[in-house]
């Protein structure tokens, strides 16, 4: 699926979400490579919102650049299915083998700001993630492990103790948007 397409699927629910789908469609009319990280000023990535079947407990990991619990999710490095990049980075940070989408299309956008840092040895500067959201669902019963070079932790939360566990402000608000989100959906 193309970019565009992933992005016109989206349904913005709220100022945030327009305003930063928007930015993302201008950003795809100037830029041809923005889902390669060769784009140091902004690129895609795809992230989750990993959920237990019963939709009460949240799948997170420790980030250790972020020092922060975190969802799961990674760059698009050059791969325009969104939706497999963000399993795919689901099963690689947590171990779990068994998810699945709850919906085909991005449960939420958001453009994150991302500060300098040191990651394997490199200094990368700050640039802005272009995020697409996905909501999976995982049986909250299988073995997790770590990925030893990402994150020192894998654990399931509630809901509430998902968006408390964040160290970073900014990611509290999505969390709780996404947390609204997922209520919606049950409702």
């Amino acid at each position: 699926m193309k970019i565009e397409a992933i992005l016109d699927a989206c349904r913005p629910d709220c100022e945030q979400e327009r305003q930063d789908l928007r930015l993302m469609r201008l950003y795809l009319s100037k830029f041809d490579d923005l889902l390669l990280r060769t784009n140091e000023m902004a690129h895609f990535t795809a992230s989750s919102w990993i959920v237990s079947p019963d939709r009460e407990r949240v799948l997170m990991a420790y980030h250790n650049i972020y020092q922060s619990w975190s969802w799961t999710g990674g760059h698009a490095d050059g791969d325009g299915d969104l939706l497999a990049v963000a399993l795919r980075e689901a099963r690689e940070e947590t171990a779990v083998q068994r998810v699945s989408p709850v919906l085909e299309r991005p449960l939420s956008a958001e453009i994150l700001t991302v500060p300098a840092h040191w990651k394997r040895g490199a200094y990368v500067a700050a640039h802005l993630h272009l995020n697409v959201t996905y909501l999976l669902e995982a049986d909250d019963r299988q073995p997790l492990a770590v990925k030893p070079d990402e994150n020192s932790d894998v654990r399931w939360f509630s809901l509430d103790e998902a968006v408390a566990a964040s160290t970073e402000p900014e990611m509290r608000i999505v969390y709780q948007k996404l947390n609204g989100k997922l209520r919606a959906l049950r409702s």
